[in-house]
């Protein structure tokens, strides 16, 4: 199973399009546009196992760094600042990575 077996490859493109610049990264905006905020919460959680890599049960802020990454391989990588900002987002605990309830209430705000 691909990330394109659960999210609409044109999606996936023009979210991907959208953030190509360095510092144009905006997590609610990738979301919409990549037609994940729309998901049932069993899809979100799929994405989310995606996202880590490592299958710890949590993102790191390494593993966000490539999260554009998991959509197409050759995306970039997000700049330090995006990936602070994201685990900041996503962080709500404060333990400084982000579980899948935490990812899933992120997607949904």
């Amino acid at each position: 199973m691909s990330i394109n077996d659960i999210l609409s490859a044109k999606d996936i493109e023009a979210a991907l399009k959208s953030v190509q610049a360095v510092g144009s990264f905006d997590f609610k905006t990738f979301v919409k546009l990549v037609g994940l905020s729309g998901k049932s919460p069993d899809v979100i959680k799929k994405v989310f196992e995606f996202l880590d890599r490592d299958c710890s049960g949590f993102i790191e802020e390494d593993e966000l760094a490539l999260f554009l990454q998991n959509f197409k391989s050759d995306a970039r990588a997000l700049n330090d600042a995006e990936t602070k900002a994201f685990l900041k987002a996503g962080d709500s605990d404060g333990d400084g990575k982000i579980g899948v309830d935490e990812f899933q209430a992120l997607v949904k705000q």
